[in-house]
C-alpha cells in the first residue's frame, strides 16, 4: 500500500535539512566569532543559542542512524568514501562542544576556548561541505562495494562546496543574531549578513553551474524539455530570496532575514533533490535498490511515528520558551 523506501528517503532528507538549518546557525556563530571583538558580544552571541544548541544535533543522529537502518547498502558505499571528512566533522563538533562549555567554566583561558570554538565550528562546517560535494560527484561502485580510493573525496568541487557551506552557515548565524540581539551587536550582524548573503548567493550560482558540468544527466534533468518547466522556478526563487534578504536587512527587520536565509537553504535542498532523485548513491544506486526489506522499514516507521512528534514538540517548545531578544549580560547558561 505504501512505497516505504520513498517515505524513508523523504524522512531522512527532512532530518538532514532540519539539522543543517538548526545546527547551521550555531556553527555560523562560531565562524563569526573572530569578528565579534568584545567579550560582551561573544557572551551575548553564545547565550542566544545556549538553551537550544545541544538539541539541534538530535537531527544529525536521526539522519545518520536512519540511513544505516533503512538504506544499509547506501551506508556501506558512502561511509568508506567519506570516512575522512565525516571523522573531521565529528572531531570538530566535539571540539566545539567542549569549548562551548569550558569557556564559561575556565575564564582564565577564555581566549583559548574562543579559538577552539571557532576552529571546531569551521572544521565541522568545512567537512560537511566537502562531504556534500563528494556525495554529489558520486562514488565508484563495483557491484555492492566501494571501489574508489582513500582521497577521492578531495577535489576542487568538494573544496568549493566546503567554502560555500562556510558562507551559508555564517549567513544563518548572522541573521540569527539580527533576530536575537540589538544595539551594537545587532548592527554588526546586519553588516555581516549582507556580506555573507552576497557570498552565499554567488556560491549557489557557481556550484549550480559546476554541478551541471559533472555529468550530462544533470544537464538533462534541469534543461531538457519539458523538465525545464518545473526546474526553472527554483533558480528564480533563489534570486527572489536573495533580493528579499537584502531588502529585509536594509529595512532592519528582526526575524524575516533569518527566515529568508532558511528559505535559501530549503531551495538549495530542493534543487539537490531534483538533481539526484531517485538515486541515494548519486547516479549509481537508487533508493529502492539500497533499501532494507519492507518488514524492517515498516517496523522502524512505526517507532518513528511515535518518537518524531515528541522530538518536534520539545524542539518547538524550547525555541518558544527562549524566544525574544537577548540583551547584554543576560543568559541562560
Amino acid at each position: 500500500m505504501f512505497d516505504l523506501p520513498l517515505i524513508w528517503s523523504f524522512l531522512i532528507a527532512t532530518a538532514i535539512l532540519i539539522y543543517v538549518i538548526l545546527d547551521g546557525f550555531d556553527l555560523g556563530l562560531g565562524i563569526l566569532f573572530p569578528f565579534l571583538e568584545t567579550h560582551e558580544d561573544r557572551d551575548t552571541a553564545m547565550n542566544s543559542v545556549a538553551p537550544v544548541w545541544d538539541g539541534n544535533e538530535t537531527w544529525l543522529i536521526l539522519g545518520g542512524g536512519g540511513l544505516f537502518a533503512t538504506f544499509p547498502l547506501a551506508y556501506a558505499l558512502l561511509m568508506p568514501a567519506l570516512y575522512v571528512p565525516i571523522l573531521a566533522m565529528l572531531f570538530g563538533l566535539i571540539f566545539r562542544g567542549v569549548a562551548f562549555e569550558f569557556r564559561w567554566r575556565d575564564p582564565a583561558h577564555r581566549h583559548f576556548w574562543d579559538f577552539a570554538f571557532t576552529t571546531g565550528s569551521i572544521t565541522a562546517t568545512f567537512s560537511q561541505g566537502i562531504a556534500l560535494g563528494a556525495f554529489i560527484q558520486g562514488v565508484d561502485v563495483d557491484g555492492r562495494a566501494y571501489a574508489g580510493g582513500w582521497w577521492d573525496w578531495l577535489t576542487p568541487f568538494s573544496m568549493l562546496t566546503g567554502l560555500a557551506l562556510i558562507a551559508g552557515y555564517a549567513l544563518l548565524g548572522s541573521t540569527w543574531l539580527v533576530m536575537k540581539t540589538e544595539g551594537r551587536l545587532g548592527e554588526k550582524a546586519v553588516r555581516y549578513a549582507r556580506v555573507t548573503g552576497v557570498a552565499t548567493v554567488a556560491f549557489i550560482a557557481i556550484i549550480s553551474g559546476a554541478t551541471l558540468s559533472l555529468d550530462p544527466r544533470f544537464m538533462a534533468t534541469w534543461l531538457s524539455w519539458p523538465a525545464i518547466l518545473y526546474t526553472a522556478p527554483v533558480p528564480f526563487a533563489v534570486a527572489l530570496a536573495g533580493f528579499m534578504l537584502w531588502r529585509f536587512l536594509s529595512a532592519k527587520m528582526d526575524y524575516r532575514p533569518f527566515l529568508t536565509a532558511i528559505a535559501l537553504f530549503v531551495l538549495c535542498f530542493i534543487g539537490l533533490g531534483i538533481s539526484l532523485f531517485p538515486y541515494i548513491v548519486p547516479l549509481e544506486v537508487t533508493i529502492w535498490d539500497a533499501a532494507a526489506p519492507d518488514e524492517s522499514l515498516l517496523f522502524l516507521l512505526v517507532g518513528t511515528a511515535v518518537l518524531l512528534p515528541i522530538i518536534l514538540g520539545y524542539t518547538a517548545y524550547a525555541y518558544w520558551v527562549f524566544r525574544g531578544k537577548m540583551k547584554p549580560g543576560e543568559g541562560y547558561h
